[in-house]
């Protein structure tokens, strides 16, 4: 049986997990890479780059599925330009989630998000679009993460947590339960998230303290 083909946009060291999630799920076959121009013609983890950004509403005439595959750590705001352009040219933007996630029924995941390896979603999660749930992440029951957040590997979300939109959360990093954040709010690696975050900015340490 054919698989729909996708075409990953942004060709970096995510990329590769991107790619690795994908090929798990043997529901699609990578069609190519969309990078920086110069970049056309090499090969990632064997699939080619074909095309850079100007190209995309090009390669719109012969697919229709894409996935955002640029990282985020610092913000938010590539990641965002490229999900809104692609929207724009009418892709789908499917939900990725590795075959070695387990992610509840109950749970609703948004367009455009990957949920990677050994993730564990549970029941009544919602994780709005374009996310990435990295490695090993564990998000408890009744929990809220938004739009063009990352939640990175090994971290930590206990139940009835709120993150907000554009946040990073740094790996092994854990919120107890019932916490909340606002939008843009970076929590630092092997933080212990103890209070509401109510103020956009950079937090780290155990127990939490804003640093900027």
């Amino acid at each position: 049986m054919s698989k729909n083909k996708i075409i990953l946009i942004g060709g970096g060291g995510h990329c590769k997990s991107c790619i690795e999630v994908i090929e798990s799920t043997n529901q699609y076959e990578i069609a190519g890479i969309i990078d920086t121009a110069e970049k056309v013609g090499e090969r990632i983890l064997g699939y080619p780059i074909i095309g850079s950004d100007e190209d995309l509403e090009e390669i719109r005439k012969n697919h229709d599925i894409a996935l955002v595959t640029v990282g985020q750590i610092k913000s938010a705001a590539i990641r965002i330009k490229l999900f809104e352009k692609i929207k724009a040219l009418n892709f789908k933007l499917p939900t990725i989630i590795a075959a070695t996630a387990h992610v509840s029924k109950h749970a609703s995941i948004g367009k455009g998000t990957i949920i990677m390896h050994q993730a564990m979603i549970n029941a009544d999660v919602t994780i709005g679009n374009n996310c990435i749930i990295n490695t090993k992440v564990l998000i408890e029951h009744d929990t809220h993460v938004g739009n063009h957040s990352h939640i990175s590997t090994a971290s930590i979300l206990n139940g009835n947590v709120r993150v907000g939109n554009e946040c990073f959360i740094g790996s092994n990093s854990t919120f107890v339960n019932g916490i909340a954040t606002v939008d843009n709010v970076f929590v630092g690696i092997n933080s212990v998230v103890n209070k509401n975050l109510k103020d956009a900015g950079i937090y780290v340490g155990n127990p939490i303290r804003k640093i900027r």
